[in-house]
């Protein structure tokens, strides 16, 4: 097995540097708030500054601003929006003019009849990422939170898609097999707590991507 990982949520040197010689393709920083991994920008600035060409710099926003994705554009390079709130077809539309960056969106998916959400993102998005739906009063997302992988088998979309939701080292290959991913997502399923990366976690997990 081979797929393209992303790691989510980096605040240290550390994760950012086991995340890179695992051989992760997409780098993640959270610019939520409320989220426990969330970063400023300076301080995003300070751990993608020595990120090899190549490797992708994702900031993840939910229901943002635009002068605040500018404020944070100003000080951390990135080079793809994730937006993993609200947001519409046309906001992600508006986003990609403004600022000339390709952009993903998160489809929380509980059952079937969530995967319609995905169609009009189809023509506005650049990616797709299905994530497990938050219960009420959860945060938008790293909740470690699975669903039903089966929902994805044999689908057809029109952009590129990635694979979120609860996953870990052990679970991953079987999540793969049954979704059809060829692009994953991971966040709390390489923690010790809530925001706490952990670098032998972040290893495995790359290593069970078959990204090394």
């Amino acid at each position: 097995m081979s797929v393209l990982a992303k790691i989510c949520g980096l605040k240290s040197e550390e994760a950012v540097e086991a995340a890179l010689r695992g051989g992760a393709a997409y780098l993640g920083f959270v610019f939520y708030p409320q989220s426990p991994r969330a970063v400023g920008a300076e301080e995003a600035a300070r751990l993608s500054a020595g990120v090899p060409k190549g490797v992708c710099r994702v900031g993840l926003f939910v229901d943002a601003g635009d002068e605040r994705i500018a404020a944070v554009l100003e000080e951390a390079p990135l080079d793809l929006l994730q937006l993993h709130g609200s947001e519409s077809p046309e906001r992600v539309e508006a986003l990609k003019r403004r600022f000339g960056l390709p952009v993903m969106k998160a489809i929380k998916i509980a059952g079937e009849k969530d995967l319609a959400a995905a169609v009009p993102y189809e023509e506005s998005a650049d990616l797709l990422l299905f994530d497990a739906k938050s219960p009420p009063g959860a945060l938008p997302g790293g909740n470690g939170l699975l669903f039903d992988w089966r929902l994805l088998a044999g689908r057809r979309w029109r952009r590129p898609w990635m694979l979120s939701g609860g996953l870990d080292a052990e679970i991953l290959p079987e999540a793969v097999k049954v979704s059809g991913a060829r692009l994953v997502d991971v966040s709390s399923g390489v923690e010790t707590a809530p925001g706490q990366k952990d670098a032998a976690k972040i290893r495995a997990f790359l290593a069970a991507a078959g990204c090394l």
